[in-house]
């Protein structure tokens, strides 16, 4: 069972910066969860909100600065002991130190409350400069953006995003839009859904799972992937009770 930090290790970490990413890596994390977003000069950056108030220093929407500006935000603002400052990542840079590091990525197209124009195709653009076709899958709660995604790219890994109430039939509803995966809210996860993943070939990467008996369970209903926000803590629980 993968192991994938989401939006890095920010359970300890300044969510969505290039220290919690570095920090999920230095825990052994498998893959890493970020978000992206288009900026008002149409760059791609790493961010979870179309908001910035919650997880910086600043106010109003991502859509409404440069990239620029986004910047000289401290995106370090929930975790102030941690560390004086940290920049909203550029997807450019993320995309660099992450050829470097070899690490896989879950890309999450923030699309669900702003239809961003043209970021599937410039996230892919991205992408394909630095190479990491073959280290990326995509997941979104808009599921058109994933269709997006495959249009532009047939190979692409999409993973379909579901809240808590899940969808019936998932394995089949993934199928036939051409979706390998299901990534549902533990919350709302149940084993029948599971071993309907499993009837029709899709992989499970389940979130937001932060507790040792979600671990036990998702690992015992063989489930491909979690989605944690601490991945250190899940890793060395995984390697200490393999079997």
């Amino acid at each position: 069972m993968k192991v994938i930090a989401h939006r890095g290790y920010s359970g300890r970490y300044p969510e969505n910066t290039m220290l919690a990413f570095e920090k999920a890596v230095e825990a052994g994390c498998d893959a890493i969860e970020m978000d992206v977003q288009l900026t008002k000069d149409g760059e791609v950056v790493v961010i979870h909100d179309e908001r910035i108030d919650r997880t910086t220093d600043g106010t109003g929407f991502v859509k409404d600065y440069t990239a620029g500006e986004l910047q000289r935000f401290n995106a370090a603002k929930l975790f102030p002991h941690i560390t004086e400052f940290q920049h909203i990542p550029t997807f450019d840079e993320y995309c660099s130190w992450a050829k470097q590091a070899g690490i896989e990525t879950n890309i999450e197209i923030k699309t669900g409350i702003y239809y961003y124009e043209d970021i599937e195709k410039k996230t892919l653009d991205i992408i394909r400069r630095h190479g990491l076709e073959d280290k990326v899958m995509f997941s979104s709660f808009n599921h058109v953006s994933l269709i997006r995604i495959r249009e532009l790219m047939p190979e692409a890994v999409c993973g379909a995003l579901i809240g808590k109430m899940g969808i019936g039939n998932a394995g089949y509803y993934c199928s036939v839009n051409g979706f390998s995966c299901y990534h549902p809210d533990y919350e709302g996860l149940t084993r029948e859904m599971v071993e309907n993943c499993r009837q029709y070939g899709i992989r499970l990467n389940v979130w937001t799972v932060n507790s040792m008996e979600g671990l036990e369970q998702l690992r015992d209903w063989g489930c491909e992937g979690i989605i944690t926000n601490y991945p250190g803590v899940a890793k060395r629980w995984l390697l200490g009770g393999e079997k």
